[in-house]
């Protein structure tokens, strides 16, 4: 059974993806754990004024208890999937130590998450809570952008830096999801002109051998920067349904986060972004 982590602020955002995450998943069988941490704003002067001889800290866990329990019956009722099984977690910690502790003590496959605001400029694309769970924990995730209403993915669209490998086992992991849904890839490789030959040759050997089987594109681009030819690319390919990531180490990533088209890429990045760690 697939262990899947999702992440609720109750906000339309953070619902959106876990209803993204239900339809995706719906013909699976699976175990969603729906991770609640309360915010200082929960505090309030409400709070304090009705708690009477409580403690704070029970009387606001029981009413974050409450709350997330009744959300989760939600789901339970409206879901399709009827070999899924749900799990309210309401926690106090910070959110990528308490991510971290449920990926270890659950085992989790996949976290699933909205984007949540933008709190400065190197965070135009997703908010900090976002960029904190892609960079602090090394576990696959889903990203819903705002708004963003479920399809099929179909077209899948793979960016490789200079360190991606078609021959990793984060690749191997995003080939078995592809299958499941018949998806198509759509594999860009970003080089430097001195190594053309020889980055090509080694693709096209791994593609020979795990790609037979799917529908694939291979297109090299030479000297762009990783956030430029992800921003081009969507824009002339608008039937992409998922942009994927191999997440290789911080720099990589950091690239397509802060590059100056930045403000370009928060415009028209409008599908959901898949990462996968390199262990």
């Amino acid at each position: 059974m697939k262990q899947i982590l999702l992440l609720t602020d109750f906000s339309a955002n953070s619902k959106n993806a876990i209803t993204y995450a239900l339809q995706l998943f719906e013909k699976q069988a699976c175990h969603f754990l729906i991770l609640h941490i309360p915010t200082k704003s929960i505090y309030s002067t409400s709070d304090l004024m009705t708690i009477g001889n409580n403690s704070i800290y029970d009387s606001l866990v029981k009413k974050a208890e409450k709350k997330l329990d009744k959300f989760v019956k939600t789901l339970e009722a409206t879901s399709n999937n009827k070999h899924a099984t749900f799990e309210a977690i309401v926690d106090y910690d910070m959110l990528t130590d308490s991510v971290n502790q449920i990926i270890k003590s659950k085992k989790i496959d996949l976290i699933v998450m909205g984007t949540n605001g933008v709190t400065g400029a190197k965070e135009v694309v997703f908010g900090s809570n976002t960029i904190n769970v892609i960079r602090k924990v090394a576990c696959t995730t889903l990203v819903i952008p705002k708004g963003f209403k479920y399809k099929t993915p179909k077209e899948l669209f793979l960016p490789l830096d200079v360190y991606d490998s078609l021959n990793s086992e984060s690749f191997l992991k995003l080939k078995r999801f592809a299958k499941k849904f018949n998806a198509s890839f759509n594999i860009m490789r970003i080089i430097e002109n001195s190594v053309v030959s020889e980055t090509e040759k080694t693709d096209r050997e791994h593609i020979n051998t795990h790609l037979n089987d799917i529908t694939h594109a291979y297109l090299l681009v030479k000297n762009i920067r990783l956030d430029q030819a992800i921003n081009q690319y969507l824009e002339t390919h608008e039937k992409m349904d998922m942009l994927t990531l191999l997440v290789q180490k911080e720099s990589a990533f950091e690239r397509f986060l802060t590059g100056s088209d930045t403000k370009k890429i928060s415009q028209n990045l409008k599908v959901p972004l898949l990462i996968l760690h390199s262990q």
